[in-house]
């Protein structure tokens, strides 16, 4: 132990959100650092308050580190062994250690069972209180600045000096932050949306909204990136899973492309092509009187195949029998390898995400402290690091700033 420890360390965390606000307890809890949290806005825990609808989309039940880093189209790779040290599993003790029990839906994302963000901000304001962090809002930064003795001054916009000797920045994606570090010596990637909708305009999807296919796969060749899962049809284009899922991993790449590419969709993944062919001639083979109209194949919806047989002029009164060869090969390749063209992203309400920040490659994520300047660390969506939607983001805040917490901690 240095001689540092025997006088008590200042610790500044910038950043009042869930990354920020967990990390400043870790830091207290486990030692006798004098704790301060910054944060400008008036209230801290914003997003923690209204995710999920209010009702707080804390984690998502995925216990396997390894599947869970699969959810991060941008730091899957570094949050593999960041999970193996505090992943879900650990929110779920950490908090029913606190009195707050949650519960897993369907799809796998967990809530408090109160169905209230309420019960979360309580139980992290009380074990705030309980450690002594000093929790400071409406604070203006003017300029963060390490000094010689390798500690950090803090100027608010009031003038006042503040010293520090560590500082967490849990700052989300703020250009003002990146501003600071990036004239400390900091790489930062510039933002963009990482979760959205795609505006299409096609007659196969117009007036079919709510139209829902059970599994997908979706693809942006150009880019080499596909995703399987549910696709919905909506007013303005396309949604579901596997578009959210499909926008976040070609996030930069659609951005740089002025969101103008080619979408490929194939509505019966698992399945080759000459054997859906085969279906649809079995089908013309068992009901040749039968009006092609009224039997859709391979459960494919009745108001998508009618569109498709009339945007082909096959008619609604050809039978199977009338099928021609052309026919064949255009219902197969509309069911296996559909093309749209994407003309702009929608929004999605339920998520604030974006991709960007600090990067990845000047971050130990073992100790999540920076490579560039000692005594900086970072948690949370000041990195460049964005998971899908599903309570991932929550996770990657708790994770990082736990890691984070006890890089501080381990320093001393």
């Amino acid at each position: 132990m240095n001689s540092k420890s025997k006088e008590r360390i200042k610790v500044a965390v910038i950043g009042g959100g869930a990354a920020g606000f967990f990390g400043a307890i870790q830091i207290a809890s486990g030692s006798d650092c004098s704790v301060t949290l910054l944060e400008k806005g008036k209230q801290f825990l914003s997003k923690v308050r209204i995710s999920g609808g209010g009702r707080c989309n804390v984690t998502h039940h995925c216990l396997d580190p390894e599947l869970l880093s699969k959810h991060y189209p941008r730091g899957e790779r570094e949050l593999r062994w960041a999970f193996e040290t505090f992943g879900p599993k650990d929110t779920i003790r950490w908090y029913e250690e606190r009195g707050v029990l949650l519960k897993t839906e369907p799809d796998g994302r967990m809530f408090p069972v109160t169905d209230s963000s309420e019960t979360i901000l309580q139980a992290l304001f009380q074990e705030a209180k309980r450690v002594g962090v000093k929790l400071e809002t409406e604070i203006e930064i003017h300029s963060v600045t390490p000094k010689e003795s390798s500690k950090f001054e803090i100027k608010l916009k009031s003038g006042e000096i503040l010293e520090f000797d560590k500082i967490l920045f849990a700052t989300g994606s703020g250009r003002k932050a990146w501003n600071w570090l990036e004239a400390m010596g900091h790489t930062i990637l510039d933002p963009v949306p990482s979760l959205f909708t795609f505006k299409i305009s096609d007659r196969r999807i117009e007036e079919l909204s709510g139209l829902a296919f059970e599994k997908t796969e979706c693809a942006l060749s150009e880019f080499g990136y596909s995703q399987i899962g549910p696709l919905l049809i909506t007013h303005w284009g396309l949604s579901g899973p596997a578009i959210l899922k499909l926008s976040a991993k070609g996030a930069r790449e659609l951005f740089e492309n002025e969101y103008n590419t080619t979408l490929k969709i194939n509505l019966l993944p698992g399945m080759k092509k000459e054997e859906v062919r085969k279906k649809i001639e079995k089908e013309k083979e068992l009901h040749p009187a039968k009006l092609i109209s009224n039997t859709p194949v391979l459960g494919i919806p009745r108001r998508y195949w009618e569109r498709i047989l009339e945007i082909h002029s096959i008619g609604s009164s050809k039978t199977w029998s009338g099928l021609s060869s052309k026919d064949l090969h255009l219902l197969t390749e509309e069911l296996t390898d559909a093309r749209f063209q994407i003309l702009g992203k929608g929004e999605f309400k339920d998520e604030f995400v974006t991709c960007g920040g600090v990067s990845r490659k000047e971050v130990n994520f073992k100790t999540m402290e920076s490579k560039i300047v000692p005594g900086i660390y970072f948690a949370g969506e000041v990195l460049d690091v964005d998971g899908v939607t599903g309570g991932f983001n929550f996770q990657n805040a708790w994770t990082t700033s736990y890691i984070a917490a006890k890089g501080i901690l381990s320093s001393y």
